[in-house]
């Protein structure tokens, strides 16, 4: 997630430099053929070009509105993560209490830090690759390798559970599932044992459903991609009309004095349309990078911030004294 209020021009230009370079080339090259070759043919009235714009700004802003839906679902979702959390904490300390301090704070550590590997499993199966993932630019992917934070190591998990659990999650498909399980199968030993009577058992069972469901959501965005027929016709329309557009600003610009002959105030032209263009391309990119909120990009929900935020609540619930840090921002990019 960008933090920086207003984005800089060198984060700006990884992004659009090749539209940039192309659009400068391809409307050079038309104003060359217009006004150098005199193929006058090559100017169409903008009137088209007009009901066309407008139609694609309209289909652009709905793409948009519906991927930055997807997006602020997934920072809810993780909202209710970062509460539940702290829920489970509270009622852990409260609930599981014996006439053995110690022991009490094994179990209370036990259940809290593999609460915590739980969210740092999630975390990293979110961030795995999709097949119909957005692929950016070199300049921009290269700026992801350099923070490591995309595609991250399925150890996340290992410093808060024992290696023999940690064992066993490696030999399963959806860790995150299983983490939970072996959350419930300790509440029913507690249950057997007499430390957490059946309302305390059913309370904490009730959270661990809950967390169930926030992690069900996350797979649900994420397993579905945005629907092709609303993307990629989007990006098809608003190319169509900005291959076009510097015919009819040729239109719009053309000249001609007593004599007949065109003057150079249609070179205007080229400025205009690549202005323009990457106006309606960058709108349309927008969407692009907000329809997949958990790949670890520039604009993506912050799960790596917000699972450090939760291991510091958690663990300074448990009276810890060595707390970790705060992730900070790289580049003004939050993970």
């Amino acid at each position: 997630m960008y933090i920086k209020r207003n984005i800089g021009w060198g984060l700006i230009m990884r992004f659009a430099w090749k539209n940039l370079i192309f659009f400068s080339v391809y409307a050079g090259i038309i104003f060359y053929a217009y006004h150098f070759l005199w193929l006058d043919f090559l100017d169409i009235p903008f009137q088209p070009l007009t009901v066309i714009g407008i139609a694609v700004a309209f289909y652009i802003g709905f793409k948009n509105s519906q991927s930055y839906d997807r997006f602020w679902e997934g920072r809810k979702i993780w909202g209710g993560i970062v509460n539940y959390s702290r829920t489970w904490a509270i009622q852990v300390i409260s609930f599981v209490q014996t006439n053995d301090p110690d022991s009490d704070k094994h179990v209370h550590r036990q259940m809290i830090y593999r609460h915590l590997a739980w969210i740092n499993a999630l975390r990293v199966q979110l961030r795995q690759p999709k097949p119909w993932a957005i692929k950016a630019n070199a300049r921009v992917e290269n700026l992801h390798k350099r923070h490591r934070e995309r595609n991250v190591s399925c150890k996340e998990a290992s410093p808060f559970v024992s290696p023999e659990e940690y064992a066993d999650l490696n030999d399963r498909v959806n860790p995150a599932t299983h983490l939970i399980k072996n959350q419930a199968r300790q509440l029913t030993v507690l249950k057997k044992k007499g430390v957490i009577d059946g309302f305390q058992e059913d309370q904490l069972q009730s959270v661990l459903e809950e967390c169930f469901n926030l992690q069900g959501k996350c797979e649900r965005i994420k397993n579905t991609p945005f629907p092709r027929q609303y993307g990629y016709f989007s990006k098809i329309f608003t190319w169509i009309f900005v291959l076009l557009l510097p015919f009819g600003l040729l239109h719009v610009f053309r000249t001609e004095d007593m004599g007949g002959s065109k003057e150079w105030f249609e070179f205007l032209m080229i400025p205009f349309s690549v202005l323009i263009s990457w106006i309606f391309v960058s709108m349309e990119s927008i969407g692009d990078n907000s329809e997949d909120p958990f790949e670890g990009r520039i604009n993506d929900v912050p799960m790596t911030a917000l699972c450090r935020t939760i291991e510091i609540d958690l663990r300074d619930m448990l009276d810890e004294n060595d707390l970790p840090e705060p992730v900070q921002p790289q580049d003004n990019i939050l993970y």
